[in-house]
């Protein structure tokens, strides 16, 4: 029987970028989950890695900024190896402003921008006059940031699977674990924490989303009226997504998102004729303080959990893979304040 540093159960985005982080180091590492690469909310379609507003700071805001800065060169690098593309891209982000108060805060947040992302990126006011999206909005006005970029999910899942591969690491549906284990295995694992422990640590949010045959895959994404819209490199373009907390089939598409397709073609009219060609449904770990938890296990010596990314997986999955592997490898904590139990 093989025998491994560090056993990582789920293969997801966080569990994936954990497994990366420490075959980098010169660990070896398996990783293990029986419904394959990308099976749970990893595999979506949206993919818009966005940054929290500039104001109101806090140490998961920062974590999450490190994580976007680190993206493009992180994500360069597991194509490089592993030799599969995720689909990034920074191309910025449009929001336009619905009415005087959205303008107010939008202005008072570029002095926030300045200080804390410094020369990294911008968020500027601007006038928005149709632009690619042919959008519109009663101010005239809209927020472009230069922060927020993009990736295709399960392109990216399986970029970070063929980079860990090369590195030397095993991902396989079944097996024995060894060494060090690390739990990220989604909303299941949540609730499988909730009944160890006896008192809540998450638990799941359903979200549904669809993509269309439209190819703007050079221009920024927009995000209006709570609304993500999504170009990507394949030429297609996706939209969501609804935020459930009651449902009866963690993947089954229904009436909601038929109100969010209609809802997207009303508020972007180069969406209004074009074709829908798929529909996506899942269920995103969220933790119980909305922070990914991030920890050595509250009950289990030598076992870990990173779980939790519900909107932000894949936005913070550089600085996750970093921290577990400074916490599981070398026992150094370096994980913000509130990403614990």
């Amino acid at each position: 029987m093989a025998s491994y540093d560090v056993t990582v159960m789920g293969a997801g985005v966080f569990g994936l970028s954990c497994a990366w982080a420490m075959v980098q180091r010169g660990a070896k590492v398996q990783v293990i989950d029986p419904f394959g690469v990308g099976a749970g909310a990893s595999g979506g379609v949206v993919g818009a890695l966005a940054p929290h507003v500039p104001d109101q700071w806090n140490p998961k805001k920062q974590f999450q900024l490190d994580a976007l800065l680190m993206a493009e060169r992180y994500w360069a690098e597991v194509a490089v190896v592993g030799g599969l593309d995720s689909g990034y891209a920074r191309l910025g982000r449009i929001q336009p402003l619905a009415d005087a108060h959205a303008v107010d805060l939008a202005r008072a947040r570029v002095a926030g921008a300045e200080q804390l992302w410094g020369d990294a990126a911008i968020w500027r006011v601007e006038a928005l006059a149709g632009g690619p999206w042919g959008v519109t909005s009663p101010t005239g006005l809209a927020v472009f940031d230069s922060l927020t970029a993009r990736i295709a999910p399960l392109r990216a899942v399986h970029a970070l699977a063929a980079a860990i591969v090369a590195k030397g690491g095993v991902i396989a549906a079944d097996g024995v674990a060894t060494g060090a284990v690390v739990w990220a295995t989604g909303y299941a694992g949540l609730q499988d924490l909730t009944l160890a422990m006896g008192r809540s640590a998450g638990g799941g949010v359903k979200g549904q989303a669809a993509v269309f045959a439209l190819d703007l895959r050079d221009q920024p994404q927009l995000f209006t009226d709570a609304l993500h819209v999504v170009p990507h490199a394949d030429g297609t373009t996706a939209i969501g997504s609804t935020s459930e907390n009651a449902w009866d089939d963690d993947t089954a598409t229904d009436d909601q998102l038929d109100a969010l397709i209609a809802k997207a073609r009303a508020l972007v009219p180069v969406l209004a004729d074009a074709q829908v060609t798929s529909r996506w449904a899942g269920v995103r770990p969220k933790a119980r303080s909305r922070a990914p938890l991030l920890a050595a296990h509250p009950l289990q010596p030598g076992v870990f959990v990173a779980n939790g990314g519900f909107k932000i997986g894949f936005g913070v999955a550089p600085m996750v893979g970093k921290v577990m592997a400074d916490l599981v490898l070398e026992g150094v904590d370096n994980i913000p304040a509130g990403f614990g139990f």
